[in-house]
């Protein structure tokens, strides 16, 4: 189990807080007790997920663009933080088709600018850059890329993360060898949960669609990908930067995503999505065009489980069941930042 104890009281620096993962992230190193930094363009949506949770005075929320250095390094040195979970990313891939230049923008230079304040300070002990699956060179076979695949990624935005990836281990090689910062990047399957508004994403679009009585519009259903809950890999990324803070061999480059079983069709996970959220919600195909995105993509994740013993907690089926009760809960007014430290308490109490 994930003793996040560790965090209280522990400065951490977060950027991308304001999104969907970010949000989840801060809810909980905030409900840990730790004293949070994030780091943000205003959240992308409305409603976003960071109003919803609460967050607002229970940890110090900086608005700024991670292409601005100068903004990223005032709030950086003024948070001093001894851990470092680098999100904020342009995480669309069809978006990255429309602006390519805006996404390596944030993506590649991004992550050399929080590298760059981690190298100018000295009070960083570990750093954690969030990737994605689609950093690895996708040649559509059935099992699962491994950690030393070749990285390059297809659109603008995988290929832009293989880049930040790629900057990360130059960073750690040219001025983190002596070992005084430990890092490592976690490239995480496609993550599913309350709250996630954005668009292109199949189960907002799900959840839009059931909001107005639609039918689901669903425009490449034979497309496997790595689904999981996003508290899966949130809390692997904290237990990766807990494990390396405390001792450096643990740092590397680690998978997280869910297993075999649990990498299914989109039209699987909506057709799960529709018998868990009832009310007779239903979907079709209709491809409506568009760039290149893969058909087939799946992660091998031997290296997190054999170094830490890790395993996911919630299958898929489980990972809907939350996602529904989220969305129902959040339509009925109910009280968000309840649901979701209920929802965080249910998934480290899973053995």
């Amino acid at each position: 189990m994930m003793d996040v104890s560790f965090y209280k009281g522990k400065r951490v620096f977060v950027t991308g807080h304001t999104g969907f993962k970010g949000s989840w992230l801060s809810r909980i190193l905030v409900g840990a007790g730790a004293e949070v930094t994030g780091y943000s363009l205003p959240a992308a949506t409305e409603p976003n997920l960071f109003a919803l949770a609460g967050l607002e005075g229970k940890m110090t929320s900086v608005i700024g663009d991670i292409r601005d250095m100068s903004a990223l390094k005032k709030a950086f040195d003024k948070a001093n933080p001894e851990i470092v979970l680098h999100l904020a990313a342009q995480p669309i891939v069809r978006d990255s088709y429309k602006d390519p230049v805006y996404t390596y923008e944030t993506n590649v230079m991004g992550t050399v600018n929080i590298l760059e304040c981690v190298r100018q300070a000295g009070s960083v002990k570990s750093l954690l850059n969030v990737t994605t699956d689609k950093v690895y060179e996708n040649k559509e076979w059935e099992w699962g890329y491994r950690e030393n695949e070749p990285l390059d990624g297809f659109d603008p935005y995988s290929n832009s993360k293989s880049c930040s990836e790629l900057v990360t281990h130059s960073y750690k090689n040219s001025f983190f060898a002596d070992g005084r910062v430990s890092i490592s990047t976690a490239r995480a399957g496609n993550v599913i949960g309350g709250g996630d508004f954005a668009n292109d994403r199949i189960i907002p679009d799900c959840v839009r669609a059931v909001q107005k009585n639609e039918v689901i519009v669903v425009r490449n259903p034979h497309s496997t990908r790595p689904y999981q809950h996003v508290l899966e890999p949130l809390f692997a990324y904290l237990m990766i930067a807990q494990k390396q803070y405390q001792d450096q061999k643990f740092a590397g480059w680690y998978n997280v995503g869910p297993d075999d079983c649990d990498c299914v069709t989109t039209g699987e996970l909506v057709n799960l999505f529709c018998k868990v959220w009832g009310n007779n919600a239903s979907w079709e195909n209709r491809y409506v065009g568009g760039p290149h995105e893969a058909n087939f993509l799946k992660l091998d994740c031997s290296k997190i489980k054999n170094v830490f013993g890790w395993q996911p907690r919630w299958h898929i089926t489980d990972a809907i069941k939350k996602t529904c009760e989220w969305t129902k809960a959040w339509m009925a007014g109910d009280d968000i930042p309840f649901i979701m430290d209920r929802q965080i308490d249910a998934y480290r109490s899973v053995i």
